[in-house]
Formats: C-alpha cells, structure tokens, sequence
C-alpha cells in the first residue's frame, strides 16, 4: 500500500519532468566575450553622449529665496513675528527660456524619506471613507485629533506640513507688469488624483468635514483649496497631491506650475521679471533652504548630467576591459605557440 502510494506521487516520465529536455550552454571563448564589451561599450558611450549632450542643452534658472541674508528681498518674512508677508524677487532673463516652461519650488536639509513621517497619514481618510473622519487612525499621531479631542481631517505629519508658500509671475516691460499664466493642471500623478486619493462622495463635500478641523499648520480646510474648480479640490487637490508624493533624498523639488498658454506658450522671452512670492513656509528652524527653479525639459526629460555620465563611464569601461582580455589573451595564446 505505502509503495502503491509512492510510485502515484512521482512525476510523470517526460522530458519536462525530468528535466531532460535539450539546453544550450554557451562557451565564451575569448572571440565572443572581447568583441561582445567593444560592441556594448559603444553602445553605452553613444547613448551616454546622446543623454549628456541633450541634458545640457536644457535651461535652468534656479534662485534661492530663503531670505536668510540681509540682502535678500524675503528677509523680512523669516521673522516668525511676521504674518502674511510678501516678497519680490527680481530678476533678468538673456535669452529666451524655450517652452513649455516648468516652475518648481525646491526644498533642502527636509527629510521626507523619514519612516515615521513618511507613515503619519490615514489612506482611508484620503481615500474619502468618512468612518475615518471621525476616527482617524493611530498613525496619524499626534496630529490625528487637536487639544479639544476634535479630529484632524486630513491627518498626519505629511499632510499637516503640507508647502503652502504662494506665487505669482509678472513680466516687467516699461515698469508695467504683465501677470504671465500659470496652469496647475496635470502636475500630479495620474493615478493620485484617479485612483490613490478619493474625495468623500458627499454632496457639497463641506459637509462631509463637519464636526473636524483642519491640520493645525494649515491656513484652510481641504474644501476650501480650490473653490473655483470642483475637480481640483479637496484630497485631489493637484498641489497637495505633488506634497504627498514624499521625496527620496533631503535636497528636492517640486512640480508647482507649468507656463504653456497665452503668449508664453512657446517660452518666457529674454527681459526682467519679477517674481511674488506670499512667504508662509518656515525653514529656519531645520536650517533648511527654499529656492524657484524655472526649467523646460527634453525627450528624457529634465536636467539630469548623471545618466549620461554613468553611461559613459560604464562604456569606458567596457572598452578598457576589452583591450586587458585582448592584450592578455594575446599574450598566452603567442606563449602556447612557442
């Protein structure tokens, strides 16, 4: 019986089975692996000066605005005394900054990639389930209720340290100031605002935050962040969804706007601007940085001499391996013959 049991939980006797089906072992002789390095060394060095010649084509203008030093236009919005405070930074443009222009604000020495920050938010209270409004999750705190036991919507460190610093672009032409459109449209994931995050399906949604208050550092409700676009309200919001996507590294930027329509479609031509910005977002206290970055990008994007130098690097080096194996290979193969 035990034997009759063993032989059914064999495998059948086939090829597959038993593994004996026909297989290809390659021998890497010296005259496949030698021209096999040359051929991927050239390869990596054409893409990586195609990558590095077409990063350096694009434009960057990045200025810092901190206001940490006297001469500085925003050093009188560090003070923490100091409440709505509006800065102008002036500046020049030489040439034209070809379009679609992208606007980016930049933060340094900011640790978003910290595991309990990166934790401290509710997905279902993002997600519109309103159980969660009421009882936000535990991970959320301290932020997930106030002094009054009221709870925060939306909770969490990420959501309650959301950037709020504001801007506007004028073009100066004669001392007349001509406001230069931004489009906050489509600066977020796709699947943020279609799949990730959920505004409660409550009709109008300022009703579905009664009985909840706004995150503490938070100048407004999240129903109230776009009041003239339903679509771009709430927990889909387009620019808290851009503070939500955490970034990897303490030195990063952030899509803010992009400039495409109206006369500045095809770019922001050479002249003098000037840049308003409504300064809310404290960084002293971190030692932190804040900087604007106008940059327009390329078929691999924007501005990265990175990619393409590790390209090229990788194919140099694919190329010097290939000349020691042939000059090695050279060597034994005279001394065999002799």
């Amino acid at each position: 019986m035990k034997q009759d049991q063993k032989s059914t939980n064999r495998p059948d006797n086939t090829a597959f089975t038993q593994q004996r089906l026909p297989a290809w072992q390659p021998i890497l002789s010296a005259g496949i692996v030698i021209p096999g390095f040359v051929l991927i060394g050239l390869a990596f060095i054409g893409i990586g000066a195609a990558l590095f010649v077409t990063s350096r084509s694009i434009q960057v203008l990045e200025m810092d605005y901190t206001g940490d030093e006297t001469s500085s236009p925003c050093y009188k919005c560090i003070s923490p005394d100091v409440k709505n405070c509006v800065c102008n930074l002036n500046f020049s443009i030489d040439i034209t900054l070809k379009g679609p222009v992208f606007f980016y604000y930049g933060l340094s020495n900011y640790f978003q990639n910290y595991r309990n920050y990166g934790a401290s938010k509710d997905d279902n209270q993002l997600y519109g389930d309103l159980t969660f409004f009421q009882s936000p999750s535990s991970t959320c705190s301290p932020y997930n209720y106030d002094n009054n036991k009221i709870p925060i919507v939306p909770c969490g460190s990420v959501a309650n340290s959301m950037f709020n610093d504001t801007f506007k672009l004028y073009q100066v032409i004669g001392g007349q100031k001509t406001l230069v459109p931004f489009d906050g449209k489509g600066i977020a994931w796709w699947t943020d605002y279609n799949v990730k995050y959920r505004n409660p399906s409550v009709t109008p949604i300022k009703n579905a935050f009664n009985n909840t208050v706004k995150p503490i550092f938070w100048q407004k409700y999240a129903y109230e962040l776009d009041l003239s676009d339903s679509t771009n309200n709430g927990f889909i919001n387009q620019d808290f969804l851009v503070w939500m996507r955490r970034a990897a590294l303490p030195d990063f930027k952030k899509l803010y706007r992009r400039i495409a329509s109206g006369e500045y479609e095809n770019g922001l031509p050479a002249g003098n601007y000037s840049l308003e910005i409504s300064y809310n977002y404290p960084v002293q206290s971190f030692d932190g940085k804040k900087k604007v970055e106008f940059s327009n990008v390329s078929w691999m994007g924007g501005k990265n001499d990175f990619l393409g130098i590790a390209y090229l690097v990788v194919g140099s080096m694919c190329i010097f391996m290939s000349i020691v194996m042939l000059i090695v290979y050279a060597k034994f193969k005279f001394a065999e013959d002799e």
